[in-house]
Order: structure tokens, then C-alpha cells, then sequence
């Protein structure tokens, strides 16, 4: 009796063009080496000598230690406040709410998007467990869904965090003193991530999104049973029962550890809101995660045990910001960053800033992975040159805003932070990424051109 044909799922143009672009694309190391050597031949023949570049590197190498730390402990708690069990069902019962592909999509993009509105590293910590929930659930449901593209899309809905209530350049000039302030004064948020323009550049790119992802989802079939390390990784934690055990680990399984150090950082929330008057910044969200963490767990022996798991990401960010941070040292105290930003903003117009303003942020976003560091760098001469082509200063920083995420979009490093938690290589899905790049950056530009701000 003759065998049935097996049939061989089609690979679709997208599914082609993303594994023709990851045969190119070096992990986040090789990347930050290959940009060390471009930058430093740059360097050199814009003038600087050879003890330039070395004191430049020198200067700029643990420069962005201290917000490593922040953002290393941001991955980790996000992360491990995603694997408690009563997070998990929430997000587990929204994900059982679809009943066709497009609606797990949609949901999905809509779940991933307000994380991130609200903290951009609830974004990145917990859109892959919300990818890997839904299209579980889909999978069981007998829904068609890719999972490499799926996860793209979902890390595509975290964009918006750049328009959201953690957006650091906003939050800065906002605030009492920053470094600005006497060139452009206090700028409210009414007038940048409030404004009409970013608001509507939030709603067209998330539905632009959710419309991408139902109808470029490739056919071949890629479901989530096909990634298993994934699956594992986004199980809550399994703890052995502690009957017989030791006094200290007795005490450790009970509820009262946790509940004091919950309200201690409830108290550092009152101090910090309401007796100091301070705004929100990455210092008073991670104290909120560390609250959510431990109150969601309930107990230290749960903490530890998800800490220790959520761990496992959090090298990508402890070595590669050290690196790039010796690359943003580089851009800043040699002529390479002045000059680039300089040609850019010497030419353009009133209608063409936004334009050169998103690519001149596009490349400084490459090469510096903090939003509140590219402003440090390139906020001066953003004001200045917006000024002078006659556009406002809130405008400029809005579209400076889309090249800052572009990078983020079309460079490796936040792909490897995702990857790393599923136990994955980031170039599983790094080249679907690239489609939502192009529809962030077109949506930003016609926006931040046209749109009041």
C-alpha cells in the first residue's frame, strides 16, 4: 500500500525574508565590537588622535553602571513578577478569551501595549509570557498561529512605551532643575506624551500593529509546542512542600517576611510621592516591582526561587550595556556624536526636521541603549536646531522619540533580552521585527510632521 504524501507547509515571502536577513545579523557581542571599530575609524579621521579615542573609551566604559543596575534589576523583578502564580492565571484567562486567530492577535498586541504604556519594562518582561500564554492557548484551540512572527508582533506592541508614563526624556523635562531648564524651561507632559500627536501616533501604530499581524502572519506552521524551552520558561515556579523542614525554611514558606518588607516599600512610595514630591522615575518603578513581586508570591521562599529562575536573563544586560556604554563614550567625547548631529540639523527645514531628527536619533539609538542617555547627548542640539528651522521643542523631542525606538527596533540588543528569557535565539524572530520597524518609523514621521504637538 502505497505511503500518504506528507504535506510540507509553504513558506510564505516574509517567512523567506526573515531567515535571508538573520544570515546577517550578528548576536549583540559581535555587534557592539563591529560598531567599536566603525566608530573608532570615524573618530580618527574626523581629527581626533589615537589617545583621544582611548581616553574617550576609557571615559565612557562604566559610565551607564549605575543605570545597568536599575535596569538589570528592572528584568529580573518584571520577570519574576510574571512567573507568580496569580499573575500568570490573569493573563492565562485573558488568553483563553479568544476564539479565532485575529483575535488572539489583537488581544495579545492590546495586552502587550498597555504594559508597556504604563513601564516600559513590563513590556519587555512580560511580553514574551504574554506570547507564549496566548499562543499556547491558541495552539490548543486548534488556531493557526506562528509563533516566531507572533512573538515579533507582541514585542512590536511595546513601542508605544516610548509615548507612555516612563518615557525619560518627557519625564525630564517635566521636572524641577534638569539640565535643560534654563535654555527651554519646565515643559509639562500635556505638551509631549500627552499631546494630540503622540496620542494619536500610540492609537494608529497599535492598531497598525494588530492589522500587520492578522494579515502578514505566515501560514507555515511554527506553533508554540515547536519551542519547548519557551514553554518551560514562562511555567510559574514549582515549589517542594516544606513539611520537616528546618525552622528558618518553615519561616521562609510563611507570608509575614514578605508583608514587612511590603509595607517598608509602601512607605518608601509615601516618602517619595508625597512628602518629597518627586515624580515617577525608573528608582520609584522598580520599588514598585520589588512591592509587586513579593506580594504577589507572598512569601521569600516563592521570591527566591522566582528571582533565581528570572536570573537568567539578566547577563545580556550586565555585559552589553558595559560595552555599549564604552561606545557611547566614544560618541560623546570625540567629534564623532557633534558632528553627525550637527550635519543632520543643519539640514533640514520645518517640514523635513522630524524626518532627519527621528534618523540622526536612529543612529545614536544604535549605539546608546538608554533613551535618558540620548537625551543627555543629543538634547541640546535638538533644541537648538529646532529652534532654528522655526518647529517647538516638544516636537523635536517627539520625533527624536521615533529614531530612539527605531533602534531599538532594527538593532539586536533588546532582542537578545527577550530571547534570553524563553530560552531562545533572538534571530528566531528578529527578522519579523524588521516589518514593524518600517511601520513605526513611517506612522512616526507622518505623525510628529503634521500632527499639533
Amino acid at each position: 500500500m502505497p505511503s500518504e504524501a506528507i504535506s510540507v507547509p509553504q513558506r510564505s515571502t516574509l517567512d523567506r525574508f526573515a531567515e535571508f536577513v538573520v544570515q546577517f545579523v550578528p548576536d549583540a557581542v559581535t555587534a557592539s565590537i563591529l560598531l567599536l571599530i566603525v566608530l573608532g575609524a570615524l573618530a580618527l579621521w574626523l581629527g581626533n588622535s589615537p589617545l583621544d579615542l582611548a581616553g574617550a573609551y576609557y571615559q565612557g566604559f562604566w559610565s551607564l553602571l549605575p543605570f545597568t543596575g536599575q535596569m538589570t534589576l528592572t528584568i529580573v523583578l518584571g520577570s519574576a513578577m510574571g512567573t507568580a502564580p496569580l499573575f500568570q492565571r490573569g493573563i492565562g484567562f485573558l488568553a483563553r478569551l479568544p476564539h479565532t486567530r485575529n483575535q488572539v492577535i489583537i488581544l495579545a498586541v492590546l495586552l502587550g501595549a498597555c504594559f508597556s504604556y504604563f513601564f516600559w519594562s513590563l513590556g519587555y518582561s512580560l511580553g514574551p509570557l504574554v506570547a507564549v500564554l496566548f499562543a499556547k492557548e491558541a495552539e490548543r484551540k486548534g488556531l493557526p498561529i506562528h509563533f516566531p512572527f507572533f512573538l515579533a508582533t507582541i514585542y512590536a506592541s511595546g513601542s508605544v512605551w516610548q509615548y507612555g508614563l516612563s518615557s525619560s526624556a518627557p519625564l525630564l523635562i517635566a521636572t524641577e532643575g534638569h539640565f535643560l531648564e534654563k535654555l527651554i524651561g519646565v515643559i509639562p507632559l500635556t505638551r509631549t506624551i500627552w499631546s494630540p500627536a503622540a496620542i494619536l501616533d500610540i492609537a494608529l501604530f497599535t492598531g497598525a500593529v494588530m492589522l500587520a499581524g492578522s494579515w502578514l502572519m505566515p501560514k507555515s506552521g511554527r506553533p508554540m509546542s515547536d519551542y519547548p524551552g519557551a514553554l518551560q520558561a514562562a511555567q510559574p515556579v514549582a515549589l517542594p512542600p516544606v513539611e520537616g523542614k528546618t525552622f528558618s525554611e518553615r519561616l521562609e514558606a510563611k507570608p509575614y517576611g514578605a508583608l514587612v518588607l511590603v509595607a517598608a516599600l509602601l512607605v518608601w512610595l509615601w516618602y517619595h510621592f508625597a512628602q518629597r514630591s518627586a515624580g515617577l522615575n525608573i528608582n520609584s518603578m522598580n520599588v514598585t516591582l520589588f512591592l509587586l513581586t513579593f506580594l504577589l508570591h507572598g512569601n521569600i521562599r516563592a521570591v527566591s526561587k522566582a528571582l533565581e529562575k528570572a536570573s537568567g536573563s539578566a547577563w545580556q544586560i550586565l555585559v552589553l550595556y558595559t560595552l555599549y556604554a564604552g561606545l557611547s563614550g566614544v560618541i560623546e567625547h570625540t567629534r564623532v556624536g557633534p558632528e553627525i548631529a550637527s550635519f543632520l540639523s543643519h539640514a533640514s527645514n520645518a517640514m523635513t526636521f522630524p524626518t532627519l531628527s527621528a534618523a540622526v536619533g536612529t543612529i545614536f539609538a544604535f549605539f546608546i541603549p538608554s533613551s535618558g542617555g540620548q537625551w543627555a547627548l543629543q538634547g541640546l542640539v535638538t533644541v537648538n536646531a529646532s529652534r532654528a528651522v522655526g518647529v517647538s521643542v516638544e516636537r523635536g523631542l517627539l520625533s527624536m522619540s521615533v529614531g530612539d525606538h527605531m533602534g531599538n527596533l532594527i538593532s539586536p540588543f533588546w532582542y537578545v533580552i527577550a530571547a534570553g528569557m524563553l530560552r531562545m535565539d533572538f534571530r528566531t524572530f528578529f527578522g519579523y521585527g524588521l516589518v514593524y520597524a518600517v511601520i513605526w518609523f513611517v506612522i512616526g514621521i507622518v505623525v510628529f510632521t503634521f500632527a499639533p504637538c
